[in-house]
């Protein structure tokens, strides 16, 4: 299975955030989407940086509340890892768990594309197993007398 196959499941939206947006901002922005990171981008296609609730969390502990009026830029990683459509899920979810990366902006000729998540990739092992069992039932039916 393809980034490709998960984007088409899933779609291609990405919500994403300027390096001026506040974390307040962000937090806000998350809890809207239902999502756990954001992509920075200063022009909505190209990559600044990711932002996640764990960068938040760890930051409002070393600096407290005032955090919240500080730029995403402050918190975000700015050396971000991709992906492109054609790559394999198999591979995404070893770099994934290798590295401890649980969002990846997918890119396609240096454009933002998508973002494919652990859960998005989780779902499609799950339903690549769930495909399989189906078909192993199927020729065990049509093979017994």
């Amino acid at each position: 299975m393809r980034i490709s196959d998960v984007l088409r499941s899933k779609g291609g939206a990405v919500a994403t955030v300027t390096p001026e947006t506040t974390v307040r901002d962000l937090l806000g922005v998350l809890a809207e989407h239902n999502i756990g990171a954001s992509v920075v981008s200063a022009d909505g296609a190209g990559i600044d940086g990711i932002v996640s609730e764990r960068d938040v969390v760890r930051r409002l502990h070393e600096r407290g509340a005032g955090l919240l009026d500080a730029p995403v830029a402050e918190i975000m990683t700015a050396r971000v890892r991709t992906c492109a459509p054609a790559d394999r899920v198999d591979d995404l979810r070893r770099t994934m768990t290798e590295h401890r990366i649980r969002h990846l902006p997918v890119t396609e000729d240096g454009r933002l594309v998508g973002i494919v998540s652990i859960g998005d990739v989780v779902k499609s092992a799950i339903d690549a197993l769930e495909s399989e069992r189906e078909h192993l039932v199927d020729y065990i039916q049509r093979a017994a007398p």
